[in-house]
Formats: structure tokens, sequence, C-alpha cells
């Protein structure tokens, strides 16, 4: 069975499929289960494979799995069974403790765009844990080493996966930012941000709400991105968008640092995007 239960394991981390690992770690009288008995429970709290007790044991463990999965941590649970009142409804006389482990797939950092503040995204997110892709006619792939995967199908938007995992940066340097927009909306995506003064982050949003985007989706766009750092330099201004992502995926977004006024003053985003040509470091 541990074989098995290893090759499930696999084709879900494969599939970036969220599940977690329920092992018996101890057990102590009677008990159904013995200990290193394991089962793979997914998201919903199905048992998918494996067997670590019967009844109301599978039940509680089911349960206790989806928490661990939603909250990203770990879990040590003692099973009672002494008592069909007071433990898990099954009196065969026994404790069990079950050590349930999520295992989560990276979540998505998808980066529309090349430059400096891209590359600099780029080594950031890979150092916090995300799995970047960058996409984008001009990326060199040389320039983004820590990438998973480099893009250039020439805004071919529909062999780009987006769903609830993927936190969008769009740095396109005012080209098709419209098109990124409404995919990464319609996906609806973790984070989306707008590399881009308040001036024209206004006019695209302007025009996605007239082509009949609604108002609540586009509420949801960081225009301009990042948090109010005092950022100036495309490193810093990385930075700052890379503290927002990580707030808004560990649900601090509204705590502490201002967000939108990264680039007020004499739209310089726009100066600093605008006059970097394709290959130029931003």
């Amino acid at each position: 069975m541990s074989a098995e239960i290893y090759a499930k394991a696999a084709a879900l981390a494969a599939d970036r499929s969220p599940f977690a690992m329920a092992t018996v770690v101890r057990v102590e009288g009677s008990s159904s289960a013995r200990r290193g008995a394991k089962a793979i429970i997914d998201a919903q709290g199905k048992l998918l494979l494996g067997w670590v007790g019967g009844g109301c044991a599978e039940s509680t463990v089911r349960n206790e799995a989806r928490r661990c999965i939603r909250d990203e941590a770990p879990l040590l649970i003692t099973l009672d069974m002494t008592e069909e009142v007071l433990g898990v409804g099954m009196p065969c006389g026994g404790k069990m403790d079950v050590y349930i482990e999520p295992v989560l797939p990276k979540p998505e950092l998808l980066i529309a765009g090349h430059g400096r503040i891209t590359e600099t995204l780029c080594a950031l997110g890979s150092l916090l844990g995300f799995r970047v892709t960058v996409d984008d006619p001009g990326a060199d792939p040389a320039a983004f080493p820590q990438a998973a995967r480099v893009l250039s199908q020439d805004f071919d938007l529909k062999h780009v996966p987006v769903d609830a995992q993927t936190y969008i940066v769009i740095a396109t340097q005012h080209k098709n930012d419209h098109l990124w927009l409404r995919k990464a909306l319609e996906g609806n995506a973790a984070y989306v941000a707008l590399v881009a003064s308040h001036h024209r982050a206004r006019l695209v949003l302007d025009y996605l709400a007239a082509e009949g985007i609604a108002a609540e989706k586009l509420d949801q766009v960081r225009a301009p991105a990042g948090f109010d750092l005092g950022a100036v330099t495309p490193e810093e201004i990385a930075l700052s968008i890379m503290s927002q992502i990580v707030a808004v995926r560990r649900g601090s977004d509204s705590k502490g640092v201002k967000q939108i006024g990264l680039m007020d003053k004499a739209d310089a985003a726009d100066r600093l995007i605008t006059q970097c040509e394709p290959g130029d470091s931003q």
C-alpha cells in the first residue's frame, strides 16, 4: 500500500492538486488502525486512498484534513476511542494520534511583461516560494533564471491558465494590458496588479468598464501596483509589489502599510516604463 500511496501523492502533486497526507503515528490500546497507516484526503475532505480507521475516526480525520489544507498548516490530533460520547463514537478501547500534513502546490506568480521590475519580481517571487511564469514577446529567458516558464507567444493568452491560486502582475509597457486584465479578472485570480500611473490605470479601467466588465471586478485591480514604500528604483518598486502580494496571500492586506500612491508623483511609472525599449532594463 505504501508504494500506491506515494504514487498517488506524486500524481496529485504533478497535477498541482492540494491534498493532505494523514499518518497514524501512535496507537494506545485497541485500535483498528496500526501505526504507520496512511491516507490521502483531498481539499473537499474526500478520502482518495488509504485507511486510518473506520467509522467516525475516518470522518474526524477527513474533517481535520480539510481544515489543515485550508489553514496551510500541519496538525497532530488525538482520537479517543474509549468513550462514545467524549471520544469519536467508536468505543473500541484505544487511542491513536494522527499526523495530518497538507501538500499544497506552490502559488503561481504570473508576470506579464519584461524589464528590470519584472526581473526583480521573478527573483523575489521564486525566493518566497512562488512558481513563477513570465509571459511577454520581449522576454529573454536568460533574464529570468528563477522562472519555471518563460513564454513569448505574442499575447496568445489561451495557453496561460489563471485560477484562484494565481497572482498576476501586469507590466506590459502598455501593450495589451487591457487583455491581460480581462483574463485575470475572468479567471478570478487571487491578486491582480497593473504597473502604471494613476492616469494610465484609469484609462484602462474605464475602457474595460465600457466593455462590460463589472465594477466589483474592476475594484479588485491594484492600480498603481504595490504598497506606498516611497519606492523610486525598479528594484524598490518590485519589492513594494511583492510585499503587497505576500500581504494578500497571508490575509493582512489592509493592515500596516498604505496601499496606492506608489507612483503618484508626475506619473513616475509611465516615465520609467516608456523610456525603456524592449530588451533594456527598466
